[in-house]
């Protein structure tokens, strides 16, 4: 099969499909121990009978609308027939609480929501009456009393319009022509450190200039089968998914969160991306079943594994094997690596993770058992793509080189600084914070890193205060802080998670406001070290924050909290001049008391 042409709008992408990729096969979605899913054909087919249908309803080029659902293979076919139509998708995460997607359908101006089950769409429902511009939600499983229509409605009568009406079809691949490349494509909300979602504005030459770059690093074709569980409404898995589709890959979607073991086994998929927390389960169920293995074999495990970690550290570091290793290596290969790949389906050739930084003991294992992890970096603001380890030549503890055609340098200050064709067009509606971080035709990313040499990225630290837990999820921990420090109880609160399974926070009691609250509640005083560990006062916090939590999505929620015995001070580094907390200073004093929170099974 010919290369595929370059592709000029996301627009393009279906016609491209079909005329380059017809399969049997495109894409699916487990449902049970099978697979249930649509051949190339069919699939565009009903691509473009939903655009039609949406076109029947007076969407046009400029509409907004959201998506609000899990990923499914639903959702990336209204995504594309949104973008056939010149319109702009708005992704809405499923997990985000009624209030929270109300303020994104708002701001964004949504005029018609696509939800995925009945529970979405009671969510968006509960808020409507705040929406004035949306004017139909549709949902993809509407419950059987629901007056809402359907997605199945919506292609049934774009279905009924291109067999009534000749030259609909024509009409259909014309339209999407129309659509340039410096067009908007859509607006992804993304979790400041205010709190306050700011859009971001890609257009279809940003996500186009990534799909085309991002192929030139980690190349695809159509033998490849992929499995898909991370939630397209992040703009990693969305890009990755447009990669795949436009090299012709099976994408199969998971059943859910819950079953991607079960569905390893049955796609066998050859490529899978995920973030740091499913590369950290995996390698955790691995060494569960080897530790269950009886002896001798449990014995041999271990070896492998300790062989394993031996090469992956050398590999991981640009070194060839030598010697003993080299020979110990080549029988852990027949006897133990090759097993240890079965787990996950025995044909997997490229792994890559983004969203947050992978430890490198997790790199160092899967390279070593011949299962190497593509590690890279990016942003929402960047398509989001910014650098990638190339395989064959990736380096453990980078996010690896520059994509062709992006730039990255690092700033006085040790800011990255990167500037490209997949550089956002700014926050939706707010140019002064577009103009803030945007500055000579650079974006300032906000993190800080180094650059080697022959040009791999390290990231060192983080100047906004964003926490990215090991599942990829993004946590803006002020508010949360803010709310926490409203009760009188609380005099302050430090949200923790960066790299972590889940959040949890450290607080500072007002141990004069806890002693009058302890004497009415007819409970003896104590000193501040007996106080902070004793089960009733546990409890008066806990309530505080699970108040608080209710009104969280679930990934924000504080699973576990931590009493400090004293204030944070000046003295103690925790404290700038200006009283304003030091959150790495805080991390570092109380690093025993962080520790023994994580753990403990949250």
């Amino acid at each position: 099969m010919e290369p595929a042409p370059e592709l000029f709008t996301l627009a393009d992408l279906p016609f491209h499909v079909l005329g380059r990729h017809p399969k049997p096969l495109l894409v699916g979605r487990c449902r049970g121990a099978a697979i249930a899913g649509q051949a190339t054909r069919e699939w565009f087919d009903e691509l473009r009978d939903l655009a039609l249908g949406l076109a029947s309803l007076g969407i046009s080029a400029g509409d907004r609308i959201a998506i609000v659902s899990e990923s499914r293979p639903e959702w990336l076919l209204a995504d594309l027939a949104i973008l056939t139509l010149g319109a702009v998708t708005v992704p809405v995460y499923s997990t985000l609480t009624a209030a929270q997607a109300r303020y994104i359908l708002h701001d964004a101006g949504a005029r018609l929501a696509f939800v995925s089950t009945a529970e979405q769409l009671e969510k968006v429902q509960s808020v409507r009456r705040e929406l004035p511009a949306l004017a139909s939600i549709v949902a993809f499983e509407p419950p059987p009393e629901s007056s809402s229509p359907s997605l199945a409605s919506i292609v049934e009568r774009g279905h009924a319009k291109m067999m009534a009406e000749w030259g609909v079809a024509r009409q259909f691949r014309d339209n999407a022509r129309k659509v340039r490349p410096e067009q908007l494509a859509t607006i992804i909300y993304t979790s400041g450190t205010t709190g306050e979602p700011k859009g971001v504005m890609l257009s279809h030459g940003n996500l186009i200039s990534n799909l085309n770059a991002g192929q030139a690093v980690v190349p695809v074709n159509e033998h490849d089968v992929s499995l898909s569980f991370l939630p397209l409404s992040h703009s990693f898995e969305r890009l990755v998914s447009y990669v795949r589709l436009a090299h012709g890959v099976t994408v199969i979607f998971a059943e859910s969160m819950d079953t991607i073991a079960r569905d390893l086994a049955t796609v066998r998929p050859t490529v899978m991306t995920g973030v740091p927390r499913v590369f950290e389960k995996f390698q955790a169920r691995i060494l569960e079943r080897g530790a269950a293995l009886p002896q001798p074999r449990r014995a041999l495990f271990r070896w492998g594994v300790r062989v394993a970690v031996a090469k992956g550290r050398i590999e991981g570091r640009g070194g060839r094997l030598g010697g003993l290793l080299a020979l110990q290596s080549a029988l852990a290969e027949r006897l133990v690596f090759t097993k240890i790949r079965d787990v996950v389906g025995g044909r997997l050739r490229c792994m890559i993770s983004g969203s947050a930084p992978l430890p490198v003991p997790v790199a160092e294992f899967f390279q070593g058992i011949g299962l190497p992890i593509t590690e890279g970096y990016g942003l929402t603001e960047t398509s989001p793509i910014v650098t990638a380890n190339p395989p064959g030549a990736a380096r453990v503890g980078t996010v690896g080189k520059p994509l062709p055609g992006v730039e990255v340098r690092i700033g006085e200050d040790g800011e990255i600084l990167v500037r490209g064709p997949n550089v956002m067009m700014g926050y939706y509606n707010r140019p002064d914070e577009t103009a803030a971080v945007i500055r000579g035709g650079w974006l300032h990313t906000g993190d800080v890193g180094s650059l080697d040499a022959d040009g791999y990225l390290t990231i060192t630290d983080r100047k906004k205060d964003l926490i990215v837990t090991s599942g990829g999820k993004k946590i803006a921990p002020q508010p949360i802080e803010a709310a926490l420090q409203r009760n009188p109880l609380v005099a302050e609160a430090v949200v923790l998670g960066d790299r972590r399974r889940f959040a949890s926070a450290l607080i500072v009691p007002d141990f004069a406001a806890l002693e009058r609250r302890l004497t009415a509640l007819g409970r003896p005083p104590g000193d501040r070290a007996a106080l902070v560990e004793r089960d009733d006062v546990l409890s008066l916090y806990q309530e505080i924050v699970d108040a608080i939590n209710h009104d969280l999505s679930q990934f924000e929620r504080i699973k576990k909290i931590r009493l400090l015995p004293r204030e944070f001070t000046i003295a103690s580094g925790e404290l700038t001049p200006t009283l304003k907390v030091k959150r790495r200073a805080v991390e570092d004093n109380w690093r025993r008391e962080i520790d023994a929170i994580y753990a403990e099974r949250a």
